[in-house]
């Protein structure tokens, strides 16, 4: 281990105890078991943004990100109450199935650049809103209701997870499972932006054509790292249609497209703790200005651009200068 390392494993150690152990701690004491579901999807929007990062850091601007998360959901869903497959099998189901259409879409799509790009991925979140109301198995607008919570998991005869309709508090349970989720995903993308193809990566957001000239393959990069965005979009997706226990075609609009984008830029583009800094002020800014009524969305507005203007790196960037991918 890099001694530089040391420090980052430990505060990322104290952070997670922080959240598993001093969260839950302090919001029994307060009894406001009501920042359990807030919480939970806090986290889960962090996992559906850091896959929005991604595609940025192979200089593509995704709006198209909720698609993704609307088709885990879905898939998800469907299979939990259709074919009685566990629910914790979903999950990676639902992720790899995203996974796969994203390579379908991504292959031609991913040619565009700048604007283009991020216009037709604009459009793919209404085109899986449209499916979802037009295919028969998805139950058009009425959408799939009263999905049962997650069973558990035994391994020879010792339960590993309990059965989330035995527990007492299940957000407590919905909350510590979007919390792992979570950590691991960031560990995940970590470890890619410091990895070889991690570099990669970068190489392509800062000129496509001079990486291709050194012998990297330019259109597996993107097609990779679009998958590996849509896999997590579609993790996210499945785990919220499990809290909420229904699935609409409209649990992901192009609203949440563009907030995904947004908790990107606002966290820091630079950094991979970006999108859940992001995520994390962008959630609870909207709740604190809900008191200032009709004025909410014009002050919420302007204090995004001007924090765009003052950080352009992101909120990050006034707490880490000069260090980056962090």
């Amino acid at each position: 281990m890099k001694p530089s390392a040391a420090p980052k494993i430990v505060s990322a150690a104290l952070f997670l105890i922080a959240l598993l152990v001093g969260v839950p701690l302090l919001i029994n004491a307060t009894g406001r078991t009501d920042l359990y579901y807030t919480l939970t999807s806090v986290a889960l929007l962090s996992i559906i943004s850091a896959g929005v990062w991604i595609t940025f850091y192979i200089g593509r601007i995704n709006i198209g990100q909720g698609a993704y998360a609307l088709t885990g959901g879905y898939v998800s869903a469907i299979l939990v109450m259709n074919y009685g497959v566990s629910f914790w099998l979903t999950l990676p189901l639902a992720g790899l199935f995203c996974a796969a259409a994203s390579v379908l879409i991504g292959l031609p799509i991913l040619r565009l650049r700048g604007v283009y790009f991020a216009m037709v991925s604009l459009v793919l979140t209404e085109v899986a809103r449209l499916l979802a109301l037009a295919i028969p198995i998805t139950n058009g607008a009425k959408g799939i209701v009263s999905i049962p919570l997650p069973g558990g998991i035994s391994f020879f005869g010792i339960t590993l997870v309990p059965d989330f309709s035995s527990l007492a508090n299940p957000r407590l349970a919905f909350y510590i499972v979007a919390v792992l989720l979570m950590a691991l995903c960031f560990l995940g993308l970590y470890r890619l932006a410091h990895s070889r193809i991690g570099q990669l990566c970068q190489s392509l957001q800062q000129n496509e054509e001079l990486a291709s000239s050194i012998g990297v393959n330019v259109a597996y990069l993107r097609v990779v790292a679009y998958a590996l965005s849509s896999f997590l979009g579609g993790l996210g997706g499945a785990m919220f249609a499990a809290i909420s226990q229904s699935i609409y075609p409209s649990s992901f609009t192009v609203a949440d497209s563009v907030n995904f984008m947004l908790n990107c830029f606002l966290g820091g583009l630079g950094y991979v703790l970006g999108p859940m800094l992001g995520t994390f002020v962008l959630y609870f800014g909207w709740d604190v200005l809900f008191q200032t009524g009709e004025y909410q969305l014009l002050i919420f507005s302007t204090v995004l651009i001007v924090l765009m203007l003052v950080l352009p790196n992101g909120l990050l960037s006034l707490a880490l200068p000069g260090k980056r991918s962090l």
